[in-house]
């Protein structure tokens, strides 16, 4: 059967199949790039496949997954044309979820949806997600790039990805082992991370009509495009010799809901924890964005991390150690409050 050459119908439509297929074929070398131990199939497979026989050290093992995206932080990519962070964001913001179950992350899929696909974003988003992969030591063993001009205008996309870990089921860190008079450990955060977006752009870029590139004197001259598009910390390094060695009580990515919400999730009947806000500085990009958008401190807590992007619950015994170690891996560690008789959180 011979085709007869014409400008193609779908590409009229709105969608560019030679386009897709010049995006997959420069996103391979960054994909690849992310191979690790157990990895079967290569890019452009239908199906990821990975052998957990590649794997040693486990006498019973349990799969952890969580699947999720940035939210409007993709916004802030489209009004400044950075698009090589929002990958990265997506794929640390995963881990740091399975990360409080105490699992070790082995490979992470990606779904991208765009009003039209280009080269040059697809694959810097692509770039930002393997480079994501390659620091937390997982493979991106799969994905899909979805053209969808009906639902997304020309220049917008969401980006989502699902990550799937492992950890031996006698290390599996659920919060069971909570218990009065621990000591609760945070770990700083690096600006928002992908949460509260709405609630920043509509304060500082609404409300305050603050100008993005330029110098902010609240922010010690940073700009709000690089404090907005600062990165989504991962946490696995540093925590998980913690986990692997049995240490830990207790975990919580402090995502949406901010302390308040997340903290509980992992808490046993009956325990409660007390915060106290003095023990940290809360970091400018925080106040500012209370200030314009006219905030409440109680929702501020819900909303965001307010500098603080992790926690661990820890026996009063180890804490001391525990903080040194963290502090040495290059996090910066603060004892921020305790566990005690009740429910839900306090901030002091």
């Amino acid at each position: 059967m011979t085709f007869e050459e014409k400008k193609s119908a779908y590409a009229n439509a709105g969608v560019d199949i030679d386009a897709a297929n010049d995006a997959v074929s420069k996103m391979r070398g960054d994909i690849d790039s992310t191979r690790i131990p157990g990895v079967l199939s290569g890019a452009g497979s239908f199906g990821g496949m990975f052998a957990l026989s590649a794997l040693s050290g486990y006498s019973d093992p349990v799969l952890v997954s969580s699947v999720d995206s940035v939210g409007t932080k993709v916004n802030i990519a489209f009004a400044t044309n950075i698009h090589d962070t929002i990958g990265r964001d997506l794929v640390w913001h995963c881990v740091n979820d399975i990360l409080v179950q105490g699992a070790r992350p082995l490979f992470f899929l990606d779904y991208l949806g765009m009003g039209k696909v280009t080269a040059e974003v697809t694959t810097a988003i692509v770039k930002g997600i393997a480079e994501g992969c390659r620091g937390a030591g997982c493979a991106l063993i799969g994905g899909e790039t979805a053209e969808l001009p009906g639902l997304y205008t020309a220049g917008e996309y969401d980006v989502a990805g699902t990550i799937v870990g492992i950890v031996d089921r006698s290390k599996i860190v659920d919060g069971s082992k909570v218990e009065v008079g621990n000591v609760v450990i945070g770990l700083a955060s690096e600006g928002l991370h992908t949460n509260g977006y709405t609630l920043a752009r509509y304060a500082l870029l609404e409300q305050a009509e603050l100008p993005l590139d330029e110098p902010i004197e609240e922010l010690e001259g940073v700009t709000l495009t690089e404090a907005l598009l600062w990165p989504h910390r991962c946490y696995a390094p540093a925590v998980l010799p913690l986990v692997d060695a049995g240490r830990i009580n207790g975990m919580a990515h402090i995502t949406g809901g901010g302390l308040l919400e997340n903290i509980p999730r992992v808490l046993p009947k009956g325990i409660g924890v007390e915060i106290e806000s003095s023990r940290w500085n809360i970091p400018p990009l925080f106040t500012l964005i209370q200030n314009a958008g006219d905030v409440s401190e109680n929702e501020m807590y819900r909303v965001f991390n307010m500098g603080i992007g992790f926690v661990l619950i820890v026996d009063e015994s180890e804490a001391d150690s525990i903080l040194q170690e963290l502090n040495d891996a290059d996090e910066t560690a603060i004892i921020i409050g305790r566990t005690v008789s009740g429910k839900g959180v306090e901030i002091l």
